[in-house]
């Protein structure tokens, strides 16, 4: 069982940046990829950000590509999305998830383990 637990969110201007961390219970070694999903108020939840925990490589949104990074230190077990640029569409719950089979990622009705989430508001 892995505890994913999500911090870093705020309120910010549009243009402002924010970095979201996700910290692991514990190692997640038997994890394919991690992720950052997000979910605004009457919409699904999308799929904003993977890392592939193989080979490091990375998916992102064509509504996020240039303006947020994800990254992981797996010495502090702990998942990461810098946000910049942020606009005011961007304003959602933002969760940490975990899969833990090779497509886990690819769809949130796949996802293994979530977080609780962390609200990011962007608003002028």
């Amino acid at each position: 069982q892995v505890q994913l637990a999500e911090s870093g969110g705020g309120s910010v201007q549009p243009g402002g940046s924010l970095r979201l961390s996700c910290a692991a219970s514990r190692y997640t070694y038997n994890t394919f990829c991690m992720a950052w999903f997000r979910q605004a108020p009457g919409k699904e939840r999308e799929r904003v950000a993977v890392i592939y925990t193989v080979n490091g490589n990375t998916y992102y949104a064509d509504s996020v590509k240039g303006r947020f990074t994800i990254s992981r230190d797996d010495a502090k077990n702990t998942l990461y999305l810098q946000m910049n640029s942020l606009k005011p569409e961007d304003t959602a719950m933002y969760y940490c998830a975990a899969g833990t089979s090779p497509n886990a990622c690819a769809s949130s009705s796949q996802i293994t383990y979530w977080g609780q989430g962390t609200q990011v508001t962007v608003s002028s």
